[in-house]
């Protein structure tokens, strides 16, 4: 009888290209796909034998799915990080009550931001945050530059009332 971590990875080699897929559909355009593709292969092959896995599968598919969300986390946190450091440069100190009112006002824009509806929120990730240009967005869900430029537009002023505290 095969090992889990034996099944596994001959699973993946056969389910690669629906993985890669599944990943890619996840991260958008990130690149990161092929990496979360590895990272799936490190764990499939670190999985224990103790017990047989019922649904190996369903079992991949889970773990690409976590892996994905993880590594997409991830980068949005190195994002944040990252803009923090440009926007707040070493010379500059903020006060712990400029500070406060900071992490407020992001707070309440992360909170509109993942409270946008759909496709605003999918839109709006594609053009502002990786940067494709209107027009890919729109080739790429299927829609006119101008349903991009609305859902956009819209984006941009419910993130406006939410910085503002509205």
């Amino acid at each position: 009888m095969p090992s889990n971590a034996s099944t596994l990875t001959d699973l993946l080699i056969r389910e690669r290209p629906a993985l890669l897929r599944l990943v890619q559909r996840i991260l958008g355009n990130d690149g990161g796909a092929e990496d979360v593709i590895q990272a799936i292969w490190f764990k499939a092959r670190g999985v224990d034998g103790g017990q047989a896995i019922d649904n190996p599968r369903a079992y991949l598919y889970r773990l690409a799915t976590n892996l994905a969300t993880d590594h997409g986390r991830e980068r949005t946190r190195r994002a944040r990080l990252l803009a923090d450091h440009y926007l707040w440069g070493p010379d500059e100190v903020l006060s712990t009550e400029e500070q406060a009112m900071a992490q407020d006002e992001l707070q309440r824009v992360l909170a509109a931001a993942a409270h946008l509806p759909e496709p605003t929120r999918t839109i709006f990730r594609l053009n502002r945050l990786q940067g494709l240009t209107q027009a890919e967005v729109a080739r790429r869900l299927k829609v006119s530059v101008t349903t991009v430029e609305n859902h956009v537009r819209n984006a941009l002023q419910r993130l406006a009332w939410a910085r503002n505290g509205r």
